[in-house]
């Protein structure tokens, strides 16, 4: 794709809001070492011009509220992470030279319309549409921790987001995203105001003795390993497959007490057992499940849905491919819904303290060995994030923070009950999970 930079600039929050800081916990911080989170939107609409004006107006207003995207990382004396926002810090010439959100504009090739990019397969085709491509979210100490590209297609627009994830996760993200279009559609001030209180859910202050890594993929001999060639691809479930499956794996509940499986539990092994079945893994390799799991309503106290910054935990389930693919599918739904049920607050805590004890930084892709694991949700609305021009012909998420196994779920466009996953695979297993009829749910 041609892209033509046609303009850089900063948005602060329109008001001036003084000093504010915010101390990162445990809930964060382990997330240091991944990327940027990235997210893309497709709009049509023919007034480029007149959609970034009310995008840039709109970010200044929303910032107002969820200022710490305006805001940089910093350590304190005592070697903690935290979140800082100043008025001054276009003043300060030790800040690295930026200050609040960057906003990138761009022109796309004239012939490249939304629909064009809609179908594209691969994030790899749509990595010029979002910013910070594999920048390490340590990096927000030097650079925003908030990047938007707006992009001008033949037709409308797209807009790319690079989020440091050590700040917020998914329910933050769509929670600041919904709100940024309520401010652009008029609204004097959102209607969920973000909850800032990170202390509140973990007051444990941890020193981290951490620097920007060399190359990781290095190997011992010092030459960069290359990532392995992956696949992209979205599934998309109707309803009526959604169904289907949550029919089938409920159609004899386990003796072992197990409750009815949800939508999530019941697609989440339905699409486990299909890519251990597609990477032909041996009877006796090991399988791993990981979902990144909301833990809002599960810390004592909890925490209001409005928390803003970190609140997931990732929670891993083990078995043989084996007996994964040799049951049916109730069986590893089962082990699915144990390990989520466990994830109660006392195994938070636990997790917590072992952490904080020993901390250690993950990669993204630590996750467990032939993997599958899920991130968002089909419960982020993503579809109603309307600034005024109607809702988005299409949202993806980008390059950064995939590996072989992991999945996006969001919802269905056509709403309902509707799964759109988008799922990154090794060539040759997407290649065999494209032909898989029983995964695809054709008739």
């Amino acid at each position: 794709m041609k892209l033509k930079i046609t303009n850089k600039s900063h948005v602060k929050p329109k008001k001036k809001l003084g000093k504010k800081e915010c101390q990162l916990v445990t809930f964060d911080l382990p997330y240091l070492a991944f990327y940027y989170n990235q997210k893309l939107l497709f709009y049509k609409g023919q007034d480029f011009e007149g959609m970034v004006r009310k995008l840039k107006e709109g970010l200044g207003g929303v910032l107002e509220e969820f200022y710490e995207l305006a805001g940089r990382l910093e350590k304190d004396e005592d070697g903690v992470f935290k979140v800082v926002y100043s008025d001054d810090d276009d003043e300060d010439e030790d800040n690295g030279g930026f200050v609040g959100v960057e906003v990138i504009e761009g022109v796309a090739d004239g012939e490249i319309g939304v629909e064009d990019l809609t179908v594209a397969e691969t994030s790899s085709n749509l990595k010029e549409l979002i910013p910070y491509g594999g920048i390490l979210n340590l990096e927000g100490m030097h650079r925003p921790l908030l990047a938007i590209q707006l992009t001008k297609l033949k037709d409308g627009l797209a807009l790319g987001c690079a989020f440091n994830h050590a700040v917020l996760d998914g329910t933050a993200t769509w929670h600041f995203m919904s709100s940024w279009a309520e401010i652009c559609n008029g609204a004097p001030s959102v209607s969920i105001s973000p909850f800032h209180e990170r202390t509140k859910a973990r007051n444990t202050r941890v020193k981290l003795d951490l620097s920007l890594p060399s190359d990781t993929r290095a190997t011992s001999n010092g030459d960069a390993k290359p990532d392995p060639p992956l696949r992209e691809k979205i599934f998309k479930f109707s309803e009526s497959a959604i169904d289907k499956i949550k029919s089938t794996v409920n159609g004899t509940l386990p003796s072992d007490g197990s409750k009815p499986f949800s939508t999530f539990q019941s697609l989440s092994v339905h699409i486990w057992r299909h890519v251990s079945h597609a990477r032909n893994l041996k009877p006796e390799d090991y399988t791993v499940f990981t979902v990144f799991a909301d833990c809002r309503k599960r810390v004592n106290p909890t925490m209001p849905e409005n928390y803003f910054g970190n609140l997931i935990q990732a929670i891993f389930t083990v078995t043989a491919a084996g007996l994964l693919l040799s049951h049916p599918p109730e069986f590893g739904a089962s082990l699915i819904q144990k390990a989520i049920e466990a994830h109660d607050a006392k195994a938070i805590d636990e997790r917590n303290k072992e952490w904080e004890s020993a901390p250690k930084i993950f990669q993204y892709k630590d996750a467990g060995v032939n993997c599958v694991a899920v991130g968002s949700s089909p419960r982020f609305k993503v579809y109603d994030v309307d600034f005024g021009w109607g809702q988005p012909e299409n949202v993806r998420s980008g390059s950064n923070n995939k590996f072989d196994g992991m999945v996006y779920l969001y919802p269905g466009k056509s709403g309902g009950r509707s799964i759109d996953v988008e799922l990154t695979l090794e060539p040759e297993a997407m290649e065999r999970l494209e032909k898989d009829k029983e995964f695809l749910m054709e008739v």
